[in-house]
Formats: C-alpha cells, sequence, structure tokens
C-alpha cells in the first residue's frame, strides 16, 4: 500500500513559523561546538589568569604547570608571532598580558593539556611575584583621576545654562547605574585545526565571525585569507561574543598553530565571568529646568562610565547612550558630557541595547523627578515632552540633528494607556497604599524610542549565497549568526517567500568566512534587516533568471510568471518548482547568485557626532505594576502589558518571544543582577551562586504583549522593523513602579539607584544608610 506523505505548509513571510532548530534544541541534537566531534589528538586548553587588579610581573615561574599531569605546553605572549592584541577598535588589549597586569583574572598564559580538567588544574598552579600597583576601580574615581580610555566627548543643542537660568523650576541629582553580566547558555568557546598549506580553521561561538578570522590572521601574522572562521549557532550571545570571543578564539589558534595539532579552549562559567566584559555601568549626574506643565526647557548630563582596562566598543557603545539620551522627548536646549573612565576591571563590552539604555534610563529618571516635583502623572509629564508627528515641523529633530520621520510614539502610548486601564488602575494604587502601611504598590508607563543601524556606517552592508538545486531545494549561505534569536528562521522564511516554497526546502548553511567574505557583526539589532535584504536580492536574481527561461516556453513574459504554493506558474500551465529547476538546469540556466545590500540614507560625521545614524527608530511602550514590602525591600512584579512596534512582523511568533525575553534580561538588569568587585578588584559575583538573574518564577504573572499595527516607513525587508535590542528598554517601567511604590512611602524624589535590589529599596526607603560612587 502506497503511504500518501502531506506536502509541508506553505509557510509566508508573516506567519508564525517555529524557529528553525526547535526540535533540535529540545532533542539535544543541536550541535554546538563541544558537541562536535574532536579531532584525533585533540589537545584542550586553560587560561593562566592574574591574582592582582593592577601589577608588574616581577618573575614568572610556570615550571610547575608544565611537570603538571597531562601539561602538554605552556605558552606566553613571547610565543604569540604577530601582534598580541584582540581588541576591535584600539590596540590596547594583549590577548596574554606582557609584564603589565591590568585587571583581577586577566590571562598572562595558556595551559595546553591533554584535557580540560587537566589543563584547568594546571594553570592554577602559576608562581607569580607582582609589583602591585594604585588601582581605579568605577567610574567616579577615574573621572576624578581624569584616567579615561578614550577623550571625553562633549555634544550639545542650544544652550543649555542660559535654559536652566531662566526655567520655573529647577533641579539636580546624581544615581548609579549598575552593569550587567550577559549570562549566555554556551560560555566561551573555540576549537582551531590547522589545514594543508598554511591555513587555520576556527569553530568559534562568536556573533562576528570576520573580525575573528582578521585578529586570528594578525597574531599569526598571516592574511586573512589563510584562515576560516566557522559558526553554525551560538547559545546566546547579547553582545558578550561580539569582540570578546576574538582573545578564545586567538588563544585556541595560537596553541593550534604552535603544537600543530587541533586544541579547544571552552571556558569554564567561573572563568567566562571573571574574563570577559560586561555591560558598562554608569555614573550619571543631571540637572534640569522646567515650567509648570513639567514641560522641559533645558537639561545636563554627564555620563560617567567604567569601561575597564582598555577601550573594546566603549566608544561607540557611550556615543549610544548620547544618541539615545532624548529617548521620545524633544530637548531644545541640551549638553551631554560623556566620560569613559579607565578602570583596572575587565574591559566592558556590548551588551543588548549598546549604551542606548543607558543614555534613555538618564532621561528617564529626570522625567520622573519632574512629575515628582510637581506632583503630576509621570505619564501626563512623558506625553507632554514626545517628540511631535509632523517630520518636518519645529519639535521633530534630534539633539545629532536627525529628523524623526516615524514618530508614533504618542500614538503607541496612548492606545497602551487605554486598553492597560493605566488611570483607573492608577488610583486604585493611590487607594491601596493609603490603608497599607508595610506593602506598597505602584505604577508606570515608559516609552521608548531606538535608532536601528550601526552608528559606524561601514558596518551597515551584507552579503549572501542562494544556490537552487536542479531538484527544487534551496540552500542559504548570508554573513548573520543564529545565537538563538530566530535570524535563520526568518532568513529561511524570506528565501522561501520568493520562491513560493514550503520552508522546508529551504535549508541554512553555517556562517563561514569562506562563503560570504567581509560580514559585519550580528549585532544593532540589524541582522534580519542587513542579511534579509541580501538574501532577498540574490532570491529575486535567481528567480528572474528561472522565470526568463520559463515564461517564453508558454508565450508569457517573465514579469507574468507566478512562483507561489511550490509551483511555478505562466498562462495557466503550472509545474512543481523541482520540475522547472530540472528543466533550466537541462537548459544551462544559472541557478545561484550573490546578493549584497548596504543601508541607504544614512550618513554621521564621528566628529561633529551629527548627521543621520540611523535607517529609522524602533518604538514600543510598558506598563509595569509592582508591590515592594518595605520591611524587607522585596519586590514582586505583579502585571506587565506591552505594546511593542515590530513593522510588518516577518514572524510574529519569534517576535513576540524576542519582546518576551529582552523584557525579562532587562528587568534583571534593573532590579536583582548586582555585580560586586572585592576592594582588591576581584569579582565575586562570578558564578549563579552568586549573581542572580531572572528564573521562570520572575515572570510576571500577568504578562501581556502584543504587536503594534505598523508598517516601516522605511523600504526594510518586506517592511519589518528590527525587535533584538528595543525590548530591553521596555522594563523601565518596572523600575520606575518600584520608585512609585517607594515615593509613596516617602514622598518626594527618593533616590533609587538600580539595581534596585532589596538593600537599594531599602536605601531609598531611608532604611539603610545611602551609599557612595558604584564599587
Amino acid at each position: 500500500m502506497k503511504h500518501e506523505h502531506p506536502s509541508p505548509p506553505i509557510h509566508k513571510v508573516g506567519d508564525d513559523v517555529p524557529h528553525e532548530s526547535a526540535a533540535l534544541h529540545v532533542s539535544g541534537r543541536a550541535t554546538y561546538i563541544d558537541d562536535l566531534p574532536e579531532p584525533a589528538g585533540t589537545l584542550h586548553a586553560a587560561f593562566g589568569l592574574a591574582t592582582v587588579a593592577h601589577g608588574r610581573i616581577r618573575k614568572l615561574d610556570l615550571d610547575d604547570v608544565r611537570h603538571a599531569p597531562g601539561v602538554v605546553a605552556v605558552l606566553t605572549a613571547a610565543d604569540i608571532p604577530g601582534e598580541n592584541n584582540c581588541g576591535p577598535v584600539l590596540h590596547d588589549d594583549p590577548i596574554l598580558a606582557d609584564e603589565l597586569v591590568q585587571f583581577y583574572n586577566q590571562p598572562i598564559f595558556i595551559v595546553v593539556a591533554r584535557s580540560h580538567d587537566a589543563a584547568r588544574r594546571a594553570a592554577r598552579i602559576a608562581k607569580v611575584d607582582y609589583e602591585v600597583l594604585p588601582m581605579i576601580r568605577n567610574a567616579a574615581e577615574a573621572a576624578s583621576a581624569g584616567n579615561f580610555v578614550l577623550p571625553p566627548v562633549n555634544v550639545a543643542r542650544g544652550d543649555a545654562d542660559a535654559a536652566l537660568a531662566r526655567a520655573p523650576h529647577r533641579l539636580r541629582g546624581n544615581v548609579l547605574l549598575g552593569g550587567q553580566e550577559h549570562f549566555y547558555l554556551e560560555g566561551q568557546i573555540a576549537s582551531a585545526q590547522l589545514r594543508e598549506d598554511d591555513t587555520l580553521h576556527v569553530h568559534t561561538s562568536t556573533q562576528h565571525p570576520t573580525e575573528m578570522q582578521q585578529v586570528v590572521a594578525h597574531m599569526l601574522g598571516w592574511r586573512q585569507h589563510q584562515v576560516t572562521a566557522e559558526c553554525r549557532r551560538i547559545g546566546g550571545g547579547f553582545g558578550g561574543k561580539e569582540s570578546q570571543s576574538a582573545q578564545i578564539a586567538c588563544a585556541a589558534a595560537l596553541a593550534a598553530w604552535k603544537l600543530q595539532r587541533p586544541v579547544k579552549l571552552r571556558l569554564d562559567r567561573d572563568d567566562d565571568m571573571a574574563i570577559t566584559g560586561k555591560r558598562h555601568d554608569f555614573d550619571i549626574g543631571y540637572e534640569a529646568g522646567f515650567d509648570d506643565d513639567g514641560m522641559i526647557l533645558g537639561v545636563k548630563f554627564e555620563l560617567s562610565s567604567r569601561c575597564g582596562f582598555s577601550a573594546d566598543l566603549s566608544g561607540p557603545v557611550n556615543d549610544r547612550a548620547i544618541f539615545h539620551a532624548d529617548n521620545c522627548y524633544y530637548l531644545d536646549a541640551i549638553a551631554v558630557k560623556s566620560l569613559r573612565g579607565k578602570t583596572n576591571t575587565v574591559s566592558n563590552t556590548a551588551f543588548r541595547g549598546f549604551g542606548g539604555p543607558q543614555g534613555m534610563f538618564a532621561i528617564e529618571y529626570v522625567i520622573d523627578d519632574i512629575a515628582r516635583t510637581l506632583d503630576l502623572d509621570p505619564l501626563l509629564v512623558r506625553q507632554r515632552n514626545f517628540y511631535g508627528t509632523d517630520p518636518a515641523g519645529p519639535r521633530n529633530l534630534t539633539h545629532y540633528g536627525m529628523a524623526i520621520e516615524d514618530n508614533v510614539a504618542p500614538a503607541l502610548v496612548a492606545q497602551l494607556a487605554r486598553d492597560s486601564d493605566y488611570e483607573a488602575r492608577r488610583v486604585a494604587i493611590a487607594q491601596f497604599n493609603e490603608k497599607s502601611p508595610v506593602v506598597k504598590r505602584g505604577i508606570a508607563l515608559t516609552p521608548l524610542k531606538f535608532g536601528i543601524s550601526f552608528t559606524a556606517t561601514l558596518f551597515n552592508q551584507a552579503g549572501a549565497l542562494v544556490h537552487v538545486y536542479a531538484d527544487g531545494t534551496v540552500t542559504v549561505s548570508h554573513g548573520g549568526t543564529e545565537m538563538g534569536q530566530g535570524l535563520y528562521t526568518k532568513i529561511r522564511q524570506i528565501a522561501a517567500h520568493e520562491f513560493g516554497l514550503p520552508v522546508n526546502d529551504v535549508r541554512l548553511t553555517p556562517t563561514d568566512t569562506s562563503r560570504v567574505p567581509n560580514t559585519s557583526a550580528t549585532a544593532a539589532s540589524s541582522g534580519t534587516d542587513l542579511n534579509g535584504k541580501a538574501v532577498q536580492q540574490a532570491a529575486q536574481a535567481v528567480r528572474e533568471r528561472i522565470a526568463a527561461f520559463f515564461g517564453p516556453l508558454h508565450n508569457v513574459a517573465p514579469q507574468d510568471v507566478v512562483f507561489a504554493d511550490g509551483m511555478v506558474t505562466a498562462d495557466g500551465v503550472s509545474l512543481p518548482f523541482g520540475a522547472v529547476t530540472a528543466q533550466a538546469y537541462r537548459a544551462r540556466i544559472q541557478l545561484w547568485d550573490s546578493g549584497f545590500y548596504a543601508t541607504p540614507k544614512i550618513h554621521y560625521d564621528a566628529k561633529t557626532m551629527k548627521g543621520r545614524p540611523f535607517f529609522y527608530f524602533a518604538y514600543g511602550a510598558s506598563v509595569s505594576e509592582v508591590a515592594i514590602d518595605t520591611l524587607t525591600g522585596e519586590t514582586k512584579v505583579l502585571r506587565v502589558d506591552v505594546l511593542h512596534d515590530v513593522g510588518k512582523s516577518i514572524n510574529p511568533a519569534v517576535d513576540i518571544g524576542q519582546i518576551e525575553g529582552g523584557f525579562i534580561q532587562g528587568m534583571g538588569w534593573l532590579t536583582t543582577e548586582e555585580l560586586w568587585w572585592r576592594p582588591d578588584g576581584k569579582l565575586m559575583t562570578h558564578a549563579p551562586s552568586t549573581y542572580k538573574i531572572p528564573a521562570a518564577s520572575d515572570c510576571p504573572p500577568v504578562f501581556n504583549v502584543k504587536l503594534f499595527d505598523n508598517s516601516n516607513v522605511e523600504d526594510s525587508i518586506h517592511r519589518s522593523k528590527a525587535v533584538g535590542e528595543p525590548p530591553l528598554m521596555l522594563p523601565f517601567s518596572v523600575f520606575f513602579a518600584i520608585r512609585d511604590a517607594v515615593a509613596a512611602r516617602t514622598g518626594g524624589c527618593p533616590r533609587l539607584d538600580a539595581p534596585a535590589t532589596p538593600e537599594a529599596i531599602l536605601r531609598a526607603l531611608g532604611e539603610l544608610p545611602a551609599l557612595g560612587a558604584a564599587a
């Protein structure tokens, strides 16, 4: 008996298509680097780490390490044949410290052994004599000492001092905003293997394969075509594998080259947290002038960040904080001073939002202070200060000179306030707080406007290859990396859409620098925007070639050939796509092509920090209701309502998942995730036992997420909008709802630092002494 197999569904762009690796994830069949079969003779590497935060190495005794069980070799900076640097911008980030140690746990040598465990054990028995030097711990100390990884930056519009002087009301203050550990599920890992004719292949868990190719080549003194970097999927990145994966890739490659053996380096979770950079924590000073209605007349910010010992990506991170210091608000007179503090801590790096959240937090804190000073609803003050909706209007130019042409924030916020019963709930919460002496509730509605594009214009480009085989199946290669965010899923849909195929007929290859060169990092929320357009262009070129072959066979113009439902149709004649491609192959029609996309319209002068650094903006808003215990400082999030703008969604299920995940991650940053260093510079929050990320139990019991009905005004891929980073700023509503609850007890403008841990809440309530600068 013949069994009929049902045809796979023809999923279209805009459908809820499951994640392309979902079944592999839940079954354990998705392969990560540590799952790959190890080539014969594979060795394992581990870093030896410094035990001072700042000092000179007087003597490095590695004899015991070399003679430890299982050890094959020990490598130091002297073994690097090329450049001892893995910094993405400045050459100030050594792969291995050479004499000068600049942070506690900085790698100073590599142990290569026959097992992962043997390498890690041996790395801990080195004898190192240091000359200990004075250390700088935080942004405040760096600013006081004038110690910076990059020069300070000032951006201004109008005369903020004059506006402040004229304002009927003025306030000033200071707030600390903590950093954040990436806590990806898969730690940093790389596996390197030499190939013939002085070439090297590196499997690397990275968001930026091309940069891994470049830094490995520079380290070995090679040219780029000698190194291939490959990445099929990574177990989370969040920015932590954009530049920080370079040190791991370089170490594995160095050992493989030196020993002529395959080498794998996988960081243990504790080492990963100790060695790799975090989100930049900020010390924010502000001064604002405003009128009786809460309209901001002038504002000044001093944004001091802890960058760590090297520049890494601190320049663009802090620049984006400046660009987002307006959030959704028109600021006619503004002055921002950005201080990029050099400290003896690990070099901070990219993190979801890339400085934007820190800049937004500053203005949201000011708005909240203004509302409390005037005894107004903070939502009302927010709405009064919004940018206008007329692209040519007087209130629609940012402080960096970009006109806002797609402002949906007023409409989106109004819809969310209405749908979430914000006003009625605010009244009910006030009544509850009058009767409840211990437990206080709070509510807040906060908006967001987030710029989409790399601020460094050169990275706004992507390439792709689309191969159609004679049987009608398709493979796609592109420059983006899949870190769980659904990029490959959306790319599959985009390619399938162009050919009218089921997504199962499209397969993606691992991201590989030998297939698609000169790739940009999968970052800045631009993975689908850039790679999707490149794939679309390549697929359309192949489709047009097929149509030009098939149409004339049936007396139909190529543009009238229809690709849909797995069929190719011309003048009533329909054939399966695979039958047509088989004919085209026999007719020697090219069935593959490349695609390239460069984001249009953007321009930016890095010296003046003026221009149009972003292609468009993504918008969103959330309402959060919380309760705090004023005796213990404990918090519970009771309800969250989110309305978020993703344009015309390519995959609503994936987008809603990203919004939910981004919200919880941002909520963790603002409430529970606290980094703490010992006075000698050692990071003590270096494991799940000491660093508190949100768990499933922290999800709000009521969590309503909806997509705003909108279409991108710009010609993005299928008029969609990026969804990676913007949702992380939605949980500002949680933080300001907590502050609302604190104010229900204290009145006025209580200072609440972030993260709003129980200790921070008790300090805000006056139950614990206030802190000075961040540790």
